[in-house]
């Protein structure tokens, strides 16, 4: 004879289900997207994300000074890289002048983001523009080739890689939201 089964077991029973249930169902989920090659519409960034990135460290660069430029990793800075044709005049002006608000207005974290300026030094500079020149490979690592009317702006991580553009014409709050991201994240 089978017995009927208890009615407190079976409640147990289904509410340890439920409580299996909540905990796999966001694996479930993620997996299901994960295999499906999902990606949002949306992301976080305003930056075009480069794929794939681009290693900068065979670049060699040269300071205004004469002295080399290498990426190092253990400081810990982030570069933006604006590499300008040497006819620009007014708009490399407008661009550095956003270029500085933009550093400014990362307050703290300043000093843990530098302006790369390939080519003529801009006429005004702040304390983290640093000019320098580049070989000829610069053009091979980047995307687009800057004109005197459109100018992109790049970000490089700390330790040399070229991976986010910013397309002539960005909207400079965004930039600075996106740099200060980053910088915060990285926390060091």
């Amino acid at each position: 004879m089978v017995e009927p089964p208890v009615p407190g077991r079976t409640r147990s029973r289904l509410v340890l289900l439920l409580v299996f249930a909540i905990f796999l169902a966001p694996l479930v989920a993620a997996m299901v997207l994960y295999y499906s090659q999902w990606q949002p519409t949306h992301t976080r960034n305003y930056g075009q994300l480069l794929k794939p990135v681009r290693d900068l460290r065979p670049v060699h660069f040269t300071r205004a000074d004469g002295g080399a430029f290498v990426f190092n990793h253990e400081d810990h800075v982030w570069r933006l890289l604006v590499a300008a044709p040497s006819n620009c005049g007014t708009a490399c002006e407008r661009l550095e002048d956003t270029l500085d608000r933009v550093w400014v207005g990362l307050g703290n974290n300043a000093d843990r983001v530098q302006v790369l300026w390939v080519g003529t030094a801009p006429t005004h500079g702040f304390r983290n523009l640093v000019v320098v020149a580049a070989d000829a490979s610069l053009g091979a690592h980047l995307p687009d080739v800057s004109r005197p009317d459109a100018i992109p702006v790049y970000l490089v991580d700390p330790t040399g890689y070229l991976f986010m553009r910013y397309p002539p014409g960005f909207d400079p709050e965004k930039l600075r939201r996106d740099v200060l991201l980053l910088v915060k994240q990285a926390g060091m």
